[in-house]
């Protein structure tokens, strides 16, 4: 097998998000051959080279898993947490594969969140590059004007960088109102920024669609995508059929 850089070669084994592998290698808790790597374009390889995450040694995964689950309010979407709150670890009973969360959903956020140890397919997912809408219904303090809704849809700045242009739709003009968001990116805390912007505080969010994948599981259950929803998956972020067959020149 060919070298990669050693953030994919975790990405792909299910230990974590390429982004988060990347943090893991810096903090120098990867080892290869024995070695801590510190740097992020360090090259290996994992049939040939012993690779070890926190002292641990590093195998490719026997089986690939795509779950969506209905993350409840007061979890937080890590793997664990120093401050001791319920992960959403917590919630997948039966699942013995090490599996991450795809992007990230805040602690007082509810809804659709996709977890697996595929580390090409949450990258796709979660790179605004790739357009995957998500979609979100949120309940804030108030209602905005048409002229905030507007610059609400084409961006407002956040951290020195204006946010990409999004969908926003009020369905429910109220002293609390309801509105539904999709974006294509997925910045900490950014719908609840981008509100606060306009002086509006959220009370509720859930997100209640990733792309065309709708939630419809109860709250803190979870399923395995179906092999239909994969290949659509697989076809919208342009990731080769696993299952096919690459056939190579004969060569004497």
């Amino acid at each position: 097998m060919a070298e990669e850089r050693l953030q994919k070669i975790l990405s792909r084994a299910g230990v974590a998000s390429r982004r988060k592998a990347e943090e893991l290698i810096l903090e120098g808790r990867v080892k290869v051959n024995g070695k801590t790597v510190v740097e992020l374009g360090t090259k290996a390889d994992l049939v040939r080279d012993h690779i070890k995450v926190d002292n641990k040694l590093l195998h490719q995964p026997k089986r690939m898993l795509y779950l969506a689950l209905n993350k409840p309010d007061g979890y937080v979407t890590t793997m664990s947490d120093p401050e001791g709150r319920r992960t959403v670890v917590e919630l997948l009973r039966g699942v013995k594969e090490r599996v991450y969360p795809v992007g990230r959903l805040d602690y007082h956020s509810d809804g659709l969140l996709l977890l697996t140890n595929d580390g090409e397919f949450a990258n796709r997912i979660t790179a605004a590059a790739t357009k995957v809408n998500k979609t979100y219904v949120v309940k804030v303090t108030g209602t905005l004007t048409e002229e905030q809704e507007q610059h609400f849809r084409t961006g407002v700045p956040l951290h020195g960088k204006r946010t990409a242009p999004c969908e926003l739709k009020l369905i429910k003009k109220a002293d609390n109102s309801w509105y539904e968001v999709q974006l294509i990116e997925g910045r900490q805390n950014q719908i609840r920024l981008m509100f606060r912007y306009f002086g509006l505080l959220v009370e509720k969010l859930r997100r209640v669609r990733i792309g065309f994948l709708k939630l419809d599981v109860k709250p803190g259950e979870y399923r395995h995508l179906e092999p239909k929803e994969l290949a659509r998956f697989r076809k919208m972020l342009k990731l080769p059929d696993p299952d096919a067959v690459v056939e190579e020149d004969d060569e004497e």
